[in-house]
């Protein structure tokens, strides 16, 4: 499904604005455009993490590749500068693209030669291999490849502005210290000859950073010289890596790389139980690009995920909001488990971090809902494995997280023991997931009691009458509190819209603007409406907020409403939650319309309108937003680990489930 010609390859526009993306399992990425054009600051073929998950700083930017064949030069590389110019064109040799698991391959038209190449990333490891292999040819082709290096954070720019680094040769390569104290980094390619060089190439222009409104202009150095013939039929196989004694053998680090992906496809064999759709299996793919180590205290081997690429780290909500659909809905239960366990390490006055700085600062504890999620993806994870001697484990940080919320934690969150429901009590501060700012304001002002936080509450209290029935102790108390915070919860409706208020009991009136946080009342396992009222919600999402792509974060009848996400760092900012389509969002929506119309079909439809878009943006993958108005371009991250969980874990719970499941959920619980 990913395997286009020179119709799509040549063609510049479409070329440049299709974006491959490699990863390691530590944080680490190599990423770019079919062109080979960069045209963000974050692309790279080895961007790696200097302190896993994080510290994520570019190493080798890219390699401009000449080959010769029957005395003709031919440059495969292109680049476009801030001139405007493109030079060289090397886009017009691509004969054929294609991603062959998440390696991204070119077939090069090399006279009557075909050359490919193809780039993948060492499973937990800071190294890329680019492997060239002569395909078609009556005689030897040789290959010069003049690779590009920087060091510098992966957020910013470089200028080379005198910049000295030093490049000494060693065996098979060179070897190249960017500064004193620097990670140092290899440039390795067994048979050939390596000729250190020091040339910086000035002025790459950066065409989405420019969309962007932030600086768009890059230089990177020219460190070396590979130059290598190879034979009709042969290849050859050029190492950049960050480590110290990275493995040497393209054809071994290529096996590695296939059993790997292979172990996930036999995985996903073992979980659906007919064949999936192309795209969805692609998915598969996706979602073990997300998952990530992350040492935590004396545990080396804890786990997390990263929210997006290419400038998100991992997020504490992101992580457990699409833990099921990575782990359990691929069928990788122990990734579930080994999440779980690390984030109950960081569980600090029943809240959860948010985000752990790029810097390795501490975590920020800014997420009303992390927590909340944590408790819903430990009832995931114990309905899908039957693993009580886990719940037994985490059943301390749960009941940490029901009590600081009940009793009260940061920012005024706490439950109002009038009507059971969860508050948070500071103005200004954004604490659920629309949680974009401007400077100092935040621009989707809902302190107060949001709809999804307590929907999220209610369900985490059924959640845990489920843990005590389960390990035999008293469910009374918990059937106590549910029925209260039902109650309450029925303050929500808005009676004269026919669907629930966003936000009760904020500074100003109840919130009545149309956003897409009322969905979670009817998708999450327990729901506080009744089913007429689940009917409503749905039909109001699906009227005004439903598009191919997800859900817009606002009608675009209210006045707030942004049609776009495009322009500087502030205007994007003030689009974010107003009007942007969110991804996420269509799983949840898509289960909602099946627990009320039980129409498995119609739901599976929602989804699938996601299929064309694997292949337009960040390919294998799924975008983190897109324009409100159609065409409903993608914008953000050019994959984010929520939209690609929370559709399959969407799909393959439609796919499970029959209308009589559907309705008996829609009954409420």
């Amino acid at each position: 499904m990913l395997d286009w010609g020179p119709e799509l390859a040549q063609d510049l526009a479409a070329s440049e604005s299709r974006e491959w993306l490699c990863t390691n399992g530590i944080g680490g990425f190599a990423s770019g455009t079919v062109a080979s054009v960069l045209t963000r600051r974050y692309h790279g073929l080895l961007v790696a993490a200097l302190a896993p998950p994080l510290g994520r700083t570019l190493l080798v930017a890219k390699v401009e590749e000449t080959a010769e064949y029957e005395g003709e030069a031919l440059a495969l590389s292109a680049n476009r500068w801030a001139s405007g110019a493109i030079e060289p064109h090397g886009d017009r040799e691509i004969e054929r693209w294609r991603l062959e698991g998440t390696s991204p391959v070119w077939t090069y038209a090399v006279g009557a030669a075909r050359l490919e190449k193809r780039i993948w990333m060492e499973q937990g490891a800071n190294t890329t291999y680019v492997r060239y292999a002569l395909e078609h040819a009556r005689r030897p082709l040789t290959l010069s490849l003049a690779v590009l290096v920087n060091h510098r954070d992966y957020h910013g720019v470089t200028r080379g502005d005198g910049w000295r680094m030093r490049v000494e040769p060693v065996p098979h390569g060179v070897r190249i210290l960017a500064f004193d104290g620097a990670r140092p980094v290899l440039l390795l390619a067994e048979g050939a000859e390596a000729t250190p060089a020091h040339t910086w190439y000035e002025g790459f222009r950066l065409a989405r950073e420019e969309e962007r409104g932030l600086e768009s202009q890059e230089d990177h150095l020219h460190a070396a010289t590979f130059r290598a013939t190879l034979e009709p039929g042969a290849s050859w196989t050029l190492v950049l890596s960050a480590e110290a004694a990275p493995a040497l053998d393209g054809e071994g680090a290529r096996r590695r790389r296939q059993a790997h992906e292979d172990e996930l496809d036999t995985r996903w064999g073992r979980v659906v139980a007919s064949p999936a759709p192309p795209w969805i299996s692609r998915l598969v793919l996706a979602a073990d690009q997300f998952v990530v180590r992350r040492p935590v205290g004396d545990d080396p081997d804890g786990t997390s995920v990263i929210a997006g690429y290419h400038w998100f780290g991992d997020w504490g909500r992101d992580t457990l909001v699409s833990l099921t659909g990575l782990t359990l809905a691929t069928g990788r239960p122990e990734l579930a488990r080994k999440i779980l366990t690390t984030y109950a390490r960081l569980v600090d006055r029943g809240m959860l971090p948010n985000r752990f700085p790029d810097a390795g600062t501490a975590p920020e504890y800014t997420s009303v809902d992390a927590a909340l999620w944590y408790v819903e993806a430990v009832r995931a994870y114990v309905e899908a494995t039957g693993d009580d001697e886990t719940l037994a484990r985490l059943s301390p940080t749960l009941e940490e997280i029901v009590r600081a919320y009940r009793e009260g934690t940061r920012y005024g969150i706490a439950e109002d023991p009038a009507d059971g429901l969860v508050r948070v009590g500071e103005p200004g501060r954004p604490l659920t997931w629309m949680d974009a700012r401007v400077g100092a304001a935040a621009i989707t002002l809902r302190a107060g009691k949001a709809v999804e936080i307590n929907a999220l509450w209610y369900n985490a209290l059924s959640a845990m009458r489920g843990f005590a029935a389960r390990q035999g102790r008293p469910v009374g108390p918990w059937q106590a509190h549910l029925a209260r915070v039902r109650a309450g919860f029925g303050r929500f409706w808005n009676e004269a819209a026919g669907y629930c208020h966003d936000v009760l009991d904020g500074p100003g009136a109840p919130d009545a603007s149309l956003r897409p946080n009322q969905v979670f009342a009817v998708s999450l396992p327990a729901s506080p409406l009744a089913p007429d009222r689940q009917r409503g919600v749905v039909d109001a999402c699906a009227r005004h907020l439903l598009t191919p792509r997800g859900l817009r974060s606002l009608s675009p009848a209210d006045p707030a409403y942004c049609a776009r996400y495009v322009g500087g760092p502030e205007a994007r900012d003030r689009a974010y939650h107003q009007g942007t389509v969110w991804a996420w969002l269509l799983g949840p929506f898509a289960l909602a319309h099946f627990r009320v119309y039980g129409d498995r079909a119609a739901a599976l439809a929602f989804l699938e309108s996601l299929a064309p878009h694997v292949g337009d943006y960040g390919l294998g993958s799924i975008a983190e937003i897109f324009d409100g108005d159609p065409p409903f371009a993608p914008r953000g991250c050019i994959a984010q680990a929520w939209s690609v969980g929370e559709t399959l874990r969407a799909w393959l719970e439609l796919q499970r489930a029959g209308p009589s499941a559907a309705m008996a959920r829609g009954r409420g619980r």
